[in-house]
């Protein structure tokens, strides 16, 4: 298959790629927004003592769980992210966004589909907590489970301590594409007023720069868990931002990173208003 021919099949998926998936698609980055704006919230309100918490995107769906319509507000989460799901999944398959079929291609679709399984998790965790609304209970010590069970297997350390790398190479990615604006392709521009623009670059920046600077933390305790093979040092989003108070002049720290976790929500809600979902972007 030549390149022509590649490229044409990529068209025609984006053509098969329906409104109502690309409608579900929008949704799904609206609810992602809105629960790392809430982690971004939470943690600010951490970093200035009044009240909130450092917490991941499970902690900010439980937090959600005991408000007031908390149930109403996470089944409508568990629908915008598994639409999210699926269009990352026919992002991956269908390749509407023409991303090829080269090795950097192929990379891409792959973290496509790892996304999907990701935000599957998450979706399936607001359903459960909506289905016995204030309960936050459970879940809590599952990613020290699965390392666990993986430094058990043959090689398992190499495999803890590769997957560490990864997600500190995804984080520096982060930043860079922060820093690089790049992001600012993925919008649709002719819907979009200069205000709108304006504020989508600028959140878009400061929020995968805050992004990728807590994947680094969390590759960090991955490859420390390799280097001790105790399963306890695997530690998430919470534990990142955790680290990051507990270090000199840390709640400014934290504070800044918490804005720009809350402005990667804005972000996020802003991509799925505007984001071209058409072939050739």
């Amino acid at each position: 298959m030549n390149k022509e021919q590649a490229k044409g099949q990529a068209k025609k998926g984006a053509h098969e790629a329906k409104p109502w998936v690309k409608g579900l698609g929008r949704m799904g980055y609206v609810a992602k927004g809105s629960v790392y704006l809430l982690i971004g919230i939470l943690a600010l309100m951490a970093a200035i003592g009044i009240g909130g918490q450092t917490t991941g995107t499970k902690g900010a769906l439980a937090s959600i769980a005991t408000k007031p319509f908390g149930e109403v507000i996470l089944w409508i989460l568990a629908i915008g992210l598994a639409g999210y799901v699926i269009w990352k999944i026919v992002e991956a398959i269908t390749d509407p966004q023409n991303k090829g079929h080269d090795a950097k291609g192929i990379v891409i679709r792959i973290g496509f589909i790892f996304s999907a399984i990701v935000y599957a998790g998450l979706a399936y965790r607001a359903v459960q907590l909506a289905s016995n609304a204030g309960s936050s209970s459970g879940g809590g010590n599952s990613k020290q489970t699965i390392t666990a069970e993986i430094l058990s297997q043959p090689f398992g350390q190499w495999m803890i301590g590769l997957a560490g790398a990864a997600v500190i190479g995804f984080g520096i990615y982060e930043i860079y594409k922060g820093y690089s604006e790049k992001f600012t392709d993925s919008f649709h521009r002719s819907k979009m007023d200069k205000k709108e623009y304006e504020l989508g670059k600028k959140t878009g920046k400061a929020g995968l720069m805050a992004r990728g600077v807590v994947f680094c933390i969390t590759g960090y305790f991955l490859i420390q868990t390799a280097i001790t093979t105790n399963p306890d040092n695997a530690k998430g989003l919470d534990a990142a931002l955790s680290k990051i108070a507990e270090q000199p002049f840390g709640q400014w720290m934290l504070g800044l990173v918490a804005l720009g976790l809350a402005a990667y929500g804005v972000f996020q809600i802003l991509k799925g208003k505007n984001k071209n979902m058409a072939f050739g972007q």
